[in-house]
């Protein structure tokens, strides 16, 4: 089936998966750890949404926060994820590594698209840590992701519009670039235009406090991320409308 408009939606729960797949979002990168910029869920938490989502689901490779240039111990550990989404039968990964100057790790990240088959491989936004996003992008092609996340190598996407929209144009159907950061219903319509990209990234979260009828004010607030289903619905609506 061609999709004119794709949207992925970035969850931390799932709650959050059930919300995006109500709403129409297409797949799900799943993650843990929202304040480390998203670390690879748990066994439990990749299996139980694997059981109850019936979209594209896509967990983070990723062993810690920090930056995407990783020792033998912690590859040998991203491997062993791999394995286990594979074994629970998702539909692919999202990873990134890189070398100590910044430019993508090719043969590392080749390793990673080896394991992970038949799955899907993102190469997520470790890309935005590179000192050259062309020479990135090239890099990332030759590995043989099946598409890159980015925000244009600036904190967002929308600040990085021309960037985003030359590597659209350079990528020419070689790989999916797929603008992440800061991507919402306000601005969704601008990026589809300006970018001619098809797959966008948000995670649409808001904090909630839950159904706790105590809190305990004398410790930090115990409120969590979920995605907000008004504001997804939305920015699918409106970002089908812009591209159909």
């Amino acid at each position: 089936m061609h999709h004119t408009f794709i949207l992925e939606v970035c969850t931390f729960n799932i709650q959050s998966c059930l919300i995006a797949e109500k709403v129409g979002a297409y797949r799900i990168e799943l993650c843990d750890n929202p304040h480390e910029g998203g670390t690879t869920p748990s066994y439990g938490t990749i299996k139980q949404v694997r059981e109850k989502l019936n979209i594209q689901l896509y967990p983070i490779i990723r062993p810690r926060g920090g930056n995407f240039y990783y020792n033998e111990d912690e590859l040998a550990i991203m491997k062993k994820d791999i394995e286990i989404c594979k074994q629970l039968g998702c539909d692919g990964i999202a990873t990134g590594v890189l070398l100590a100057n910044g430019r993508i790790h090719i043969e590392w990240m080749k390793r990673m698209v080896e394991w992970a088959y038949p799955m899907g491989v993102t190469c997520h936004r470790a890309f935005d840590r590179t000192p050259d996003a062309f020479e990135a992008l090239e890099d990332v092609i030759s590995t043989g992701c099946e598409r890159i996340l980015t925000s244009g190598l600036k904190t967002t996407a929308q600040e990085a519009m021309s960037t985003i929209a030359n590597l659209v144009q350079i990528a020419g159907g070689r790989i999916t670039i797929m603008p992440g950061s800061g991507v919402r219903s306000s601005n969704i319509e601008e990026l589809v235009h300006n970018t001619a990209a098809k797959e966008f990234h948000s995670s649409a979260r808001v904090a909630l406090s839950g159904n706790m009828l105590y809190q305990n004010t004398d410790l930090p607030d115990a409120s969590f991320f979920i995605a907000d289903e008004q504001e997804l619905h939305k920015m699918i609506t409106l970002g089908k409308a812009a591209t159909g």
